[in-house]
């Protein structure tokens, strides 16, 4: 890599980074350390290649993806963290804040399977749509609904919360004119 292509590689580390870290955080459940190692590894595949990418944060983004499912198809999954009482509820839905949405979001995606929370998070964080989730996962379409209904339906049993503060897994959906009964 030459003297250019060094600073453009920092220059986008330094830039994007953050975004990804946070991408790598929610693939990881939740876990800092997991995303910081996924993230560097990641950007060192990518350091390699770096005069053939077109489009780096994508290139980056499919690494980390990639990663994750390898992570999945482990002989030996990682151990959850066990901890000793659940966390206590949120506030009331009138003053729940985008931060308390978001604490308690992370936490109930810590709780699913990592192939569930992969899929959540490609869906609906990253706001792919099925096709290209399931080319990046290596599966059928009809398995991503699959797992997306399935992961939704866990996410709702696993933090009822998420109700109280009218989250995604709240299943409560604006009212809709189409749905309305018809009058005579």
């Amino acid at each position: 890599m030459n003297a250019e292509e060094q600073e453009s590689f920092r220059d986008f580390v330094e830039t994007r980074s953050s975004a990804l870290l946070k991408t790598a955080v929610l693939l990881s459940g939740g876990d800092r350390h997991a995303a910081e190692d996924l993230l560097q590894n990641a950007l060192v595949k990518a350091a390699g290649r770096w005069q053939r990418i077109d489009e780096p944060e994508a290139y980056v983004r499919r690494i980390l993806y990639r990663q994750q499912v390898s992570r999945w198809r482990l002989k030996w999954p990682r151990r959850e963290l066990a901890v000793a009482e659940p966390p206590e509820s949120p506030a009331a839905a009138d003053g729940a804040s985008a931060a308390e949405l978001r604490i308690v979001m992370r936490g109930a995606l810590a709780r699913l399977t990592a192939r569930q929370r992969t899929v959540l998070v490609l869906r609906y964080f990253e706001d792919l749509p099925e096709g290209e989730v399931a080319a990046l996962l290596g599966c059928s379409v009809g398995t991503v609904r699959s797992t997306t209904h399935r992961s939704l339906a866990r996410l709702r049993d696993l933090a009822p919360e998420l109700a109280q503060l009218g989250g995604p897994g709240s299943g409560t959906r604006p009212a809709s004119p189409d749905y309305s009964p018809v009058e005579a």
